[in-house]
């Protein structure tokens, strides 16, 4: 077998494998760099027109629930608990749409 690759591979294309592992170094410290970036940001979500607002970041972890006086009623707790559910899904949501965009451009097979 030759030192440049596998047989009838073409060295990956005409890469060979060195220049292969480089670029794959490359992309690790990227992604590494994009999740770091991501985990710092901060998501928002309101319900029930800013009665309720909650922040997480980027690496899902609650950083702020909010809650307007006039939205807690003793009599109509469960109400509350369906806002902030409401809330906090959609700021979830929002991490992962941003971590679809992020990493979506590394194009790897089964990764997302």
């Amino acid at each position: 077998m030759s030192k440049r690759g596998f047989p009838g591979m073409g060295g990956f294309g005409g890469m060979n494998i060195n220049q292969l592992m480089k670029e794959a170094k490359k992309m690790q410290a990227d992604m590494e760099k994009s999740q770091a970036e991501l985990a710092e940001k901060e998501f928002e979500a309101t319900a029930g027109g800013g009665a309720v607002s909650v922040k997480v970041s980027g690496a899902k972890e609650i950083k702020e629930i909010k809650i307007q006086k006039d939205v807690v009623d003793p009599d109509d707790v469960e109400m509350l608990e369906d806002l902030i559910l409401g809330c906090v899904n959609e700021a979830l949501r929002k991490v992962d749409s941003a971590t679809s965009a992020e990493f979506g451009k590394y194009n790897i097979p089964g990764m997302m």
